[in-house]
């Protein structure tokens, strides 16, 4: 009876295990969409991508909780006594909480960055690398940023479980988004004449203009919406024609440069990356990779490497 038992335990445990391993759609979802904001703000406040993620899918269920859907309150800030702005009241702590309400997602991300970088609670916080997000997120709660005995612990688990630490050193880095196309026309030359169907955002990357591939995206349909020739295209983004892209490839609409960005010297290869898609991630040259690195062609990368992607 005894080793049935201990077998029943060992399953359950194996179960509670695996669940915790599969991957919530919301969360994934939430993470595509808020990125690059978390990324841009690491940047400007020097707070870790991960930890905003993972703040943001802790606090709002993944942006589906009342705070997120009615305020647009992200981290859960409460109102405070130097609030003068929205309102919203919720059962917390205590019954009908005050907490702040903001017009977007993106108010609320700036003032969750003003709130831990202008507070004298968590100036410790700002003395860590910016790489330490374990640091961070029990930092957080030995902070006070929330009651909860697990902040900490739970922040953790969802940076790793979904990878967002691979964020903290720039993957996938925007710096601005464009919904007008003719805007960038007007502002950046040499972007091609666009066709009159276009309705695709445009991001920017180490000042070069792309756009993310979407569901049965190939090179051809691109450059037929960009009004652009074909091998012009294939040129800026170092392929082929007989190359498949995915959804959320990078697809450079003028060419790639010969290093990163100032802000980005180095990248800690993460599981699944190729040269090429390190190369595409900051807009520089694959042969500038190979280059900057010494590297001989048949060099294939492996998660933990480092690479200089600036001089």
């Amino acid at each position: 009876m005894r080793n049935r038992l201990i077998t029943l335990s060992m399953l359950v445990i194996s179960m509670a295990y695996l669940q915790g391993q599969t991957k919530n759609p919301s969360y994934e979802a939430y993470i595509n969409k808020y990125k690059d904001l978390a990324i841009q703000h690491q940047k400007l406040y020097k707070i870790p991508a991960s930890i905003k993620l993972a703040q943001g899918i802790l606090e709002t269920a993944a942006g589906s909780s009342r705070l997120a859907r009615q305020a647009n309150n992200h981290f859960g800030i409460k109102c405070k006594e130097e609030w003068t702005g929205p309102r919203i009241y919720h059962d917390d702590d205590e019954k009908n909480e005050c907490f702040r309400a903001y017009k977007s997602a993106e108010e609320s991300y700036l003032d969750h960055s003003l709130f831990l970088s202008q507070r004298k609670y968590y100036v410790s916080l700002f003395k860590l690398d910016i790489l330490d997000y374990k640091g961070w997120a029990n930092g957080l709660q030995s902070c006070g940023y929330a009651t909860d005995r697990l902040y900490g612990t739970k922040l953790i688990r969802i940076i790793e479980q979904y990878d967002l630490h691979k964020y903290d050193r720039g993957g996938g880095s925007l710096d601005r988004i464009y919904d007008d196309a003719y805007e960038v026309k007007l502002k950046i030359p040499g972007l091609p004449d666009f066709s009159s169907n276009w309705k695709r955002r445009i991001h920017l990357t180490n000042n070069i203009h792309y756009i993310t591939a979407q569901k049965n995206d190939t090179y051809e349909i691109i450059a037929y919406d960009a009004n652009m020739k074909l091998k012009r295209l294939l040129k800026y983004n170092e392929v082929d024609r007989d190359h498949k892209l995915a959804v959320g490839d990078i697809v450079f609409l003028q060419s790639k440069k010969k290093q990163a960005s100032k802000e980005h010297r180095i990248h800690v290869v993460q599981r699944g990356e190729s040269l090429y898609s390190i190369s595409q991630m900051y807009g520089m040259k694959l042969k500038s990779v190979y280059k900057l690195n010494k590297l001989k062609d048949d060099f294939i990368p492996k998660a933990g490497d480092t690479l200089r992607v600036r001089k």
